[in-house]
């Protein structure tokens, strides 16, 4: 479909540094000529809707479902914004990172935000494209103001400054059909591909869930662990509790401190589910980070408290910080080794009692004093070794394969970035 497209037979300089050249048809124009702000409020019945970055709009009970955010469904609404189907919502702190879009549905959003009605002859779905684009992201971070990156607002008064381009309203239609579609084909890729991306991570999960609950000997006899949750092991191995095998660090360091601020601060958010992967290169400074963290230490296990049946746990490669809501864990070498420890932090029988255990307080969390009671099992220090090497071996055309599939997943949310961005 995209090979059929043909350059404008004419083009024209906009005079605005985002937009570049465009279509010499099409008319640039500020803001304040294609929307007028809605500020309609006493409409706290209406469902709760939040701005998302990669989503734009969405109901807050999906935004729920899939995050730890706390459900604000109880506060006091009477201040809340009415969007309607059609109005454009941002959020003022972050629209700089392109938490923009137009709404589907009508409902109430935070104080924090800011809707903008589009004016008559305006598709809403054509400004919701163009102000999703990186280029129209850079111009709100050059209108936003504040003290830091992170409290940074891109005002009313000042959104209204920023000039777009607009196409006749037919040739506006056009566009939102061609995205839409090609969109909807993307889409579909993209599910399909983190469908393959589930049942290699579920093939590699049972790997390791074999692994470190029978070894690799398929003969070996078993004995009753007398642990509810965890059932039979192999009659060589040592049971034990956490405590009498790992410390977890105490005390918490000022991130804002000179030592530390330069330091890459590793949250839950930063760790792959399931698989042991960081991925944060972000300072304690860079992230804004004002109350205390732990100190980690190269080598210590980081295990994530809240959410367990998430399984974010990862070794730190470097000396690095961690949230609060994280546990640096030293190892006894004498009796385990940290890969090892990991891939038992990380198996189903661990997981299983630490969200049973979560479930048992007010925040989803696993405490100290739970982590410390609980058994774990594991043979030798060499049959360790032994099952490590094998688990790598076993799992190396797994990861390749999921790294793979990713970077395609990647690469197609580039190619349609940069698509709307040349057809809008």
């Amino acid at each position: 479909m995209t090979h059929d497209l043909k350059p404008y037979p004419a083009m024209k300089y906009s005079g605005v540094t985002w937009l570049g050249k465009v279509p010499e048809h099409w008319k640039v124009l500020p803001n304040r000529a294609l929307f007028a702000e809605a500020k309609e409020r006493d409409r706290a019945d209406e469902q709760m809707l939040s701005v998302t970055i990669t989503k734009g709009i969405i109901r807050q009970q999906a935004l729920l479902a899939e995050s730890s955010k706390k459900d604000s469904s109880n506060q006091d609404r009477s201040a809340y914004k009415l969007v309607r189907p059609g109005d454009i919502a941002y959020n003022k702190m972050r629209a700089w990172q392109g938490a923009i879009g137009a709404s589907e549905y009508q409902g109430i959003v935070s104080p924090a935000y800011v809707v903008q009605r589009p004016r008559e002859g305006v598709n809403p779905r054509y400004l919701h494209h163009l102000l999703r684009i990186p280029a129209f992201a850079k111009e709100a971070e050059r209108w936003s103001y504040g003290i830091t990156s992170d409290m940074w607002s891109l005002r009313p008064e000042h959104f209204k400054m920023i000039y777009g381009c607009l196409p006749p309203f037919p040739e506006q239609g056009a566009i939102v059909r061609f995205l839409d579609h090609l969109d909807r084909l993307i889409r579909r890729y993209i599910r399909a591909k983190q469908r393959l991306i589930k049942l290699l991570v579920e093939q590699k999960q049972a790997i390791i869930h074999r692994a470190v609950t029978r070894g690799l000997d398929p003969n070996v006899r078993l004995k009753p662990s007398g642990v509810e949750w965890l059932g039979q092991v192999p009659a060589h191995w040592t049971l034990k509790r956490f405590k009498f095998l790992a410390l977890v660090t105490s005390g918490q360091i000022d991130p804002r401190k000179p030592e530390h601020r330069g330091k890459i601060l590793v949250a839950p958010n930063h760790i792959k589910s399931g698989t042991g992967r960081i991925n944060c290169d972000e300072t304690a400074e860079e992230q804004g980070a004002d109350s205390g963290k732990y100190y980690v230490r190269e080598g210590q296990i980081i295990y994530s408290k809240i959410r367990p049946n998430l399984r974010k746990a990862a070794i730190a490669s470097i000396d690095c910080l961690c949230s609060a809501d994280m546990y640096p864990i030293s190892v006894r070498d004498s009796e385990l080794r940290p890969a090892y420890l990991l891939l038992l932090l990380l198996s189903v029988p661990f997981t299983q009692y630490a969200v049973d255990c979560s479930l048992r307080v007010a925040m989803p969390k696993v405490n100290r004093e739970a982590l410390g009671g609980c058994w774990f099992w594991y043979p030798s220090l060499e049959e360790q070794d032994v099952i490590l090497a094998y688990v790598k071996e076993a799992g190396e055309p797994l990861d390749l394969a999921i790294k793979r599939a990713e970077r395609e997943i990647e690469l197609f949310r580039e190619y349609r970035t940069r698509l709307v961005a040349d057809v809008c």
